[in-house]
C-alpha cells in the first residue's frame, strides 16, 4: 500500500486554479467549521498564528475527512519542523522567507527521504504511515509531497529564477506583506511599487511551469493575480472574516 495521493499536487500539476482560504484561529473546532465552506484548500498557520505542532495534528484531524485540502505553513525552513509537521501527517507545507536557491534546496530535500533529501526516518510511529498501516511509506512518500516556498523580500525575488528551476518544489508563492515592509512600504502591500513586484513574479513563476501563489481578500486584485498566472489562489483569513462580521454586528446596535 503506498503513500495516500496529494490531491492538491495532483490538481496543481494537471493545471486546475485551486482557491482557498487562511486558518489562523489555532483552534480545530474553528478549522472544522471552516472545511464545511467548500474551499478547495486549507492553510493551518504556523508562523504567525499561535499553533503547535498539537494544535497543528488536531487541525489536520478535522480538515483531512472533508473535501478542503489542509496544507500547513510552518514558521520557518528549520528541517527538524518539518520533518515533525511531515511525520503528523501533512503532504503540503508551505515555507516562508524562502531568499535564495541554496535554501530552497535545502527545504526540498528536509522534505525527502534517502537518496534525494535528509528526512529523518521515523514513520513506523507516525501517523504520517497510519502508524505503520502503510507498509510502501517510506517508498513512495517522496512522491505525495506538495512543497510550495514563499518568496517575500528583494533578495527573493532576486533569486527567484534559481529558485524556480530547482526540482522538487511545485509552487511559489508571493507573500506581499513582508514584501511591502522590504520595499520601504511597511503595511501598504496595495502599493504600486510593491503590486507591480507581485504581479511580475507571479508571471515569472507561472512561465516556469510551477503554480504560482497568492493571497489576497480584494477581489479586483485577485482576479489581476489569475490574469498573471496565478494558480493557487488565496482569498480569505478566517480570522478577519471572524472579527469583520461581529464588528459590523456590533456597529449595528452600539454606536461608536
Amino acid at each position: 500500500m503506498p503513500a495516500p495521493l496529494n490531491r492538491l499536487k495532483h490538481r496543481l500539476a494537471t493545471g486546475e486554479t485551486l482557491y482557498g482560504c487562511w486558518v489562523g484561529m489555532a483552534d480545530a473546532y474553528a478549522a472544522e467549521m471552516a472545511a464545511t465552506c467548500g474551499f478547495d484548500w486549507l492553510l493551518i498557520d504556523g508562523e504567525h498564528a499561535p499553533n503547535d505542532l498539537r494544535s497543528t495534528l488536531a487541525q489536520l484531524a478535522v480538515i483531512e475527512p472533508s473535501p478542503s485540502l489542509p496544507v500547513v505553513r510552518l514558521r520557518d525552513d528549520d528541517p527538524a519542523r518539518i520533518k515533525q509537521a511531515l511525520d503528523a501527517g501533512a503532504q503540503s507545507l508551505l515555507i516562508p522567507m524562502i531568499e535564495t536557491a541554496e535554501q530552497a534546496e535545502r527545504a526540498v530535500r528536509a522534505t525527502r527521504y534517502p537518496p534525494h533529501g535528509f528526512r529523518g526516518v521515523g514513520s513506523s510511529l507516525a501517523r504520517a504511515s497510519r502508524f505503520s498501516a502503510i507498509p510502501d511509506y517510506l517508498t513512495t512518500a517522496n512522491d505525495q509531497i506538495c512543497l510550495i516556498l514563499q518568496v517575500e523580500s528583494r533578495a527573493g525575488l532576486a533569486a527567484l529564477d534559481d529558485i524556480l528551476a530547482l526540482p522538487g518544489i511545485d509552487s511559489v508563492f508571493i507573500g506581499p506583506a513582508d514584501l511591502a515592509a522590504d520595499m520601504g512600504h511597511l503595511g501598504d502591500a496595495g502599493h504600486p511599487d510593491v503590486r507591480s513586484a507581485v504581479l511580475n513574479a507571479l508571471t515569472r513563476i507561472a512561465a516556469s511551469g510551477k503554480a504560482a501563489g497568492m493571497l489576497s481578500t480584494e477581489d479586483a486584485f485577485i482576479a489581476e493575480c489569475e490574469k498573471a498566472g496565478a494558480r493557487f489562489v488565496g482569498v480569505g483569513i478566517d480570522v478577519l472574516a471572524y472579527v469583520g462580521a461581529l464588528r459590523a454586528r456590533a456597529r449595528q446596535f452600539i454606536p461608536g
